[in-house]
């Protein structure tokens, strides 16, 4: 589950707060691929926003912020994090809603000065090294998003963590796949340098750190569904760690959500 949108999330917000410079914020999201796309969805985004529509030739990440401030967000951004099951924190049924479904990730921002309402973005890979960024209108944001303190999401995370351990081991992934280990400190060393901006709260940068580990421990296990013996044994391999995954997904919500409310505050 890369999240390239967590990283768009805190640097868009810490750099319209006067935060952080918009170089350092394209720095930030240059690991994320080689080459970044950026696509108005349809012609009136397009033209509320000043960027080509799929038609044309893309654009790019500096042409994405430039838009994002002409936009002049009214409320905080927001992260989505979707998955099957799981659509808390998306707007009410549009484009945007369905693609950051589909993409399971996108940005929010709820409240602009345009006409279109707000403005969401999904990141997707469209290609080897290729992120496309799609900017989507968003008429209605939908309800509040739900609200989880991070100690919280900490506590609930740690405690994942913990358990991560006996998971593996009693659905028997270590044993069919004695190399495990090895391979969730591989999967770690290959994930995109995260950079946050100077000022980046320490308990969600702590919160981040231990969500990416975890997101690791699942996909050791989920590889070749862990070395399962049977089809019943996958299904239930992929339950037992169900709530390990919406850790992963209320934990970066929640630390993202205080790094905007520390480095952008209303």
């Amino acid at each position: 589950m890369p999240c390239p949108s967590a990283t768009l999330t805190v640097w868009a917000s810490a750099w319209l707060a006067g935060a952080a410079a918009p170089d350092d914020a394209l720095d930030a999201l240059a690991p994320w691929a080689q080459l970044h796309e950026v696509h108005a969805a349809d012609d009136a985004t397009a033209e509320a926003t000043s960027l080509p529509t799929l038609s044309n030739r893309p654009t790019t990440l500096t042409f994405l912020l430039a838009a994002i401030r002409r936009a002049a967000p009214r409320s905080p951004a927001r992260l989505v994090l979707t998955a099957p099951g799981d659509v808390r924190g998306v707007p009410g049924p549009g484009v945007f809603t369905r693609a950051a479904i589909d993409a399971g990730e996108g940005v929010l921002f709820a409240e602009v000065n345009l006409p279109v309402g707000g403005l969401g973005i999904v990141p997707t890979a469209v290609a080897d090294g290729v992120v496309r960024w799609t900017v989507y209108p968003v008429p209605e944001p939908g309800p509040p998003p739900e609200y989880v303190p991070i100690s919280q999401a900490e506590r609930d995370l740690r405690e994942q963590v913990r358990q991560s351990a006996s998971v593996l081991t009693s659905l028997g992934v270590a044993r069919h796949r004695p190399g495990v280990r090895e391979e969730i400190a591989a999967a770690l060393r290959a994930r995109p340098e995260s950079r946050w901006p100077g000022g980046m709260p320490s308990q969600p940068l702590r919160v981040l750190q231990q969500a990416d580990e975890v997101e690791a421990i699942l996909s050791a296990a989920l590889l070749d569904d862990g070395g399962a013996l049977s089809a019943s044994a996958a299904g239930a391999r992929r339950e037992a760690l169900r709530p390990l995954e919406t850790a992963v997904r209320v934990a970066r919500r929640a630390a993202v959500a205080e790094a905007v409310r520390v480095l952008a505050p209303a």
